[in-house]
């Protein structure tokens, strides 16, 4: 009976009815080094020794002091419940995207549900953060790639699906911190983020089987008395923070055509820009692509246009002097 399957979360985890929980993707992983393609260089640093929170930092390998670089907070995806910043697509794709932006990375290792139900995987983000600005003290921390090569006035978050989330709800967090976190946040970019809702819209209606799918998952991984109205998967259900409080200037959000998380994507955009934050959002769909098709398949001409895309986002305080 022990070895009954209970709970199928395609294609992530199995549930047992022992309780074993059997991640059957994102589990693998590779080690930090130099990249030969892209000759960006990484290793893997300890954020948080009571906690074991991690994080992979990237850079490009020729590199001088002056002028600095713009650091990318990076959140991975996988459902809040797998995947990790070794993770080999993951590597891969963050090595693409520091060579094209030319920008420092740290990929963070937040703490997984279920063994770590959240919100630990945004507490853990958080911490990761206020190590971040922790650098702009004297007695602050010192990681030499940070300290050496980064523009703390030029930070930005980014990361596909549930790191969309999580970066959404830090942003959120950075306004109303108290005391406040002496980190400025420029933007937010956002991958085919995972928002849901109770309610069914747009592709959502027609699509059941995946939409069940994702209420299961949600449900798995947070579950609360509010379901898939939870404010943390939902935005916009009563006792949701209003987005004016957005602690950021720009928000890129992209979409891909046929991911059933699109309509939420585009929604939190038309949401954005008709509220009172006084930001400036863009969007971009990849058109006949499914989601985070970017991180499985990065060598493709649409995976490098995203790429570009967000480099070009996240140079933008470069070209107008921010």
């Amino acid at each position: 009976m022990g070895s009954e399957i209970v709970l199928d979360l395609f294609p992530w985890l199995k549930v047992y009815r022992d309780g074993t929980i059997e991640r059957t993707a994102g589990v693998e992983v590779v080690p930090p080094g130099l990249d030969p393609q892209t000759h960006v260089f990484s290793k893997d640093i300890l954020i948080a020794p009571e906690t074991h929170v991690s994080a992979r930092i990237y850079r490009p390998n020729f590199l001088t002091k002056h002028p600095k670089l713009p650091l990318v907070v990076y959140l991975h995806g996988g459902a809040f419940c797998v995947a990790s910043p070794a993770n080999p697509n993951y590597h891969t794709s963050l090595n693409k995207l520091v060579a094209e932006a030319d920008v420092i990375v740290l990929s963070v290792g937040y703490r997984l549900a279920p063994e770590y139900p959240l919100p630990t995987a945004y507490q853990d983000s958080w911490a990761a953060l206020q190590w971040v600005a922790s650098h702009k003290e004297e007695d602050g921390n010192n990681e030499t790639w940070i300290k050496d090569f980064v523009d703390l006035d030029r930070v930005y978050l980014v990361g596909d699906s549930a790191g969309a989330n999580i970066a959404h709800h830090l942003a959120l967090r950075i306004k109303d911190s108290d005391p406040g976190l002496n980190l400025k946040i420029l933007g937010i970019g956002m991958i085919h983020p995972y928002f849901w809702g109770t309610n069914p819209i747009g592709s959502e209606f027609t699509d059941g089987i995946r939409k069940e799918l994702v209420d299961k998952w949600w449900l798995y991984v947070c579950p609360s008395d509010k379901g898939c109205d939870d404010p943390l998967i939902n935005p916009f259900v009563d006792g949701s923070p209003d987005l004016a409080g957005l602690g950021c200037d720009r928000v890129l959000v992209i979409v891909a055509e046929k991911d059933i998380l699109k309509d939420r994507g585009r929604f939190y955009y038309d949401k954005l820009v008709k509220s009172e934050w006084k930001g400036k959002a863009e969007i971009m769909e990849n058109e006949g692509e499914d989601h985070v098709f970017h991180i499985f398949s990065p060598e493709s001409d649409k995976a490098k246009s995203l790429f570009k895309r967000l480099a070009a986002f996240l140079n933008q305080g470069m070209a107008v002097g921010v």
